[in-house]
């Protein structure tokens, strides 16, 4: 017994001073870009990135002609793992899942969330065009360019078709996206708004067909907010003229701007890029969560240059908490948006980091 235990321990302090054969795996960098990001290629994953997500939100009409609000995001994520691992059971890849509903009449969002290792067909983000898949919950792009939703969950399921009625449009530089002072904090990042959406919504056994428009945001980094930052809030429109908008803004830990940018796209199709200093959300009216406590900017006025946008709310409480998941709480939720006081679409506001510091 005592030559065997002196050999456990001979063996032990040998693996101890061995040095590590895996190295932390170096993510690429998000860098300006000398030609604008390549389709179809871009519309697929990127492992070689740390993080990445697919993101869909959308305002639908069912035949009483009552508004609901969706939105649906699959997140990769790029583990620590040694990709060298030849196994297949090596988490190297985590794909994550949110759904929600929002429907005034209910009062508050329905929402599920689920979370896998990629691989063995069950989970996986394809590289080469968007295609991917969380257990039951998948979302495919099709030859014709047209996306395929669908999406069960405990509460509600969404079986939707998005079929694009304009170009992509480009955030930022030709797609790449500041989120900092640095350029390093960037992100390649393009949009689809004015999604043609139709398919069948369903509760409680019963579908409902559905029909309206849908805004899709895909977006991959490895580093992408500042150490000061604490979160962001984020606006895609569609709007009613046929334009587009999107904005955002990082802030700190003490409320105030890091990085701010805006495009609109308006109605003809020209084009505006609006800088940090052109940006600005200023709350209108804040809603407190009786869960977390947290206390969200719901009504807010967006400026981009002169122009003013009104932002208000289709209900106060769509705080969605995904702690289950990738650990953050974040209010996300359909809103209106007014135009210098004229109505002028429909959109989905994010505001990040009010429940507790983001991290990605």
């Amino acid at each position: 017994m005592k030559r065997l235990a002196s050999s456990f321990v001979l063996m032990v302090a040998a693996i101890l001073s061995t040095p590590a054969l895996a190295a932390p795996p170096q993510y690429a960098a998000v860098t300006p870009l000398a030609a604008p990001l390549p389709f179809p290629a871009s519309y697929g994953a990127h492992p070689e990135f740390k993080t990445e997500w697919w993101y869909v939100t959308g305002w639908l009409t069912g035949p009483d002609g009552k508004p609901l609000g969706y939105q649906v995001t699959f997140f990769r994520s790029a583990t620590p793992h040694d990709r060298a691992n030849p196994s297949r059971f090596a988490p190297k890849q985590m794909i994550i899942g949110h759904a929600a509903l929002s429907d005034p009449v209910h009062g508050k969002l329905l929402h599920d969330q689920r979370s896998a290792r990629e691989g063995f067909g069950l989970a996986y983000a394809k590289v080469g065009d968007t295609d991917v898949k969380l257990d039951a919950w998948r979302m495919v792009r099709d030859a014709d360019g047209s996306y395929r939703i669908s999406v069960d969950t405990p509460a509600f399921a969404l079986a939707l078709r998005l079929a694009p009625t304009q170009p992509l449009l480009l955030e930022g530089d030709a797609g790449y996206s500041r989120k900092g002072p640095q350029p390093a904090q960037a992100s390649y990042y393009y949009s689809e708004p004015q999604l043609a959406t139709t398919g069948t919504v369903t509760r409680q056994g019963k579908a409902q067909a559905v029909s309206g428009r849908s805004w899709f945001d895909h977006e991959w980094s490895s580093q992408v907010l500042d150490p000061a930052a604490s979160g962001w809030d984020w606006v895609g429109a569609n709007l009613d003229d046929g334009g587009a908008l999107m904005a955002f803004q990082i802030r700190s830990a003490t409320g105030g701007k890091l990085w701010a940018h805006a495009t609109w796209r308006d109605a003809s199709g020209k084009i505006t890029h609006y800088a940090p200093d052109q940006v600005s959300f200023t709350p209108q009216r804040r809603w407190r969560s009786p869960r977390t406590n947290a206390e969200y900017p719901v009504a807010t006025l967006l400026t981009t240059g002169r122009t003013a946008w009104r932002i208000v709310p289709l209900q106060d409480d769509q705080e969605l908490d995904s702690r289950r998941s990738t650990g953050a709480v974040y209010w996300e939720g359909a809103v209106t948006v007014s135009r210098d006081g004229v109505p002028a679409g429909r959109a989905y506001l994010e505001l990040t980091g009010y429940a507790g510091a983001m991290k990605l």
